[in-house]
């Protein structure tokens, strides 16, 4: 496995690869690894000839008082969990790579973008779509891989594809959880052990409103204040939002009738755990 930081040497081996008739995967990433990047690595090796991931913690996505500085990093681990898994390539820029001086050129997706996660981290997704947008264009992968815990972000970045003709199909992978329920994510290292299991709250919520929801229950306010309820009898949880939308337009429902997303966002100490489940 190798490892880039500069996007000409990445291009190249891009070109290397296309040469030799390659089909091209790519998973972005902002590292500190676990078995969730793994299984969107496993699935990009089913699909595609040549599997590239980017490793970068991506400073235009996070706003003022979050956790840039602190965000766990740890490339040689990193590198080492993606070539136990068959990747081909890591692009690992450094800041200044991807946004040069005098750097002035940003990426809004509208409406979509205005609710949950971005109505609490505004500018988030602006942050998102261009990274995103960048790493399409350097790498032009056919295939790239995000994991549906950020149902948000998924469907963000598919509307940033479709609405910019971008040659690449978005592929999206079930939430990969630990033994108990949790949804792995990167920021779980920073839950103490009593803060790790008041976060079961996330996941046991979403499978009861599931459960009422096949037994027949179609009023989503109903729905939603099950979740709130019972997120709100952990003392250790503090509720961001918890919110019913359609799927995948993320429009307002007051009746079930179609898909619909149930997303959750929970603070838990230092960390901000977010959850989904399509109903």
């Amino acid at each position: 496995m190798l490892i880039f930081h500069d996007i000409a040497e990445i291009r190249e081996f891009v070109r290397q690869a296309r040469g030799k008739g390659h089909s091209i995967g790519l998973v972005p990433t902002m590292g500190y690894l676990h078995e969730g990047h793994l299984s969107l690595m496993r699935q990009a090796k089913k699909q595609c000839d040549t599997v590239i991931i980017s490793i970068f913690v991506n400073p235009t996505q996070f706003g003022p008082g979050e956790d840039l500085a602190s965000y766990p990093r740890d490339l040689d681990r990193d590198a080492a969990m993606a070539e136990g898994v068959g990747v081909d390539a890591v692009f690992n820029p450094a800041a200044a790579e991807i946004y040069p001086p005098g750097y002035s050129t940003y990426i809004d997706v509208e409406r979509i973008t205005e609710k949950l996660c971005g109505a609490s981290r505004p500018g988030h997704f602006r942050g998102v779509a261009t990274v995103v947008a960048k790493l399409f264009n350097i790498v032009k992968p056919d295939y790239a891989f995000f994991g549906q815990k950020d149902a948000q972000q998924v469907l963000v970045i598919k509307r940033m594809a479709a609405d910019l003709n971008m040659e690449v199909e978005v592929v999206t992978v079930p939430t990969v959880r630990e033994p108990n329920g949790l949804a792995m994510s990167s920021r779980n290292v920073y839950l103490e052990p009593d803060q790790r299991q008041a976060a079961l709250i996330l996941s046991s919520s979403l499978n009861r409103a599931a459960a009422a929801v096949r037994s027949g229950e179609r009023d989503a306010a109903k729905i939603r204040q099950l979740v709130i309820d019972l997120i709100k009898a952990e003392p250790l949880a503090e509720i961001d939002y918890v919110e019913i939308y359609s799927h995948p337009d993320l429009e307002p429902v007051e009746v079930i009738k179609g898909p619909a997303l149930l997303a959750l966002a929970v603070k838990m100490g230092r960390a901000r755990l977010i959850d989904n489940i399509i109903l």
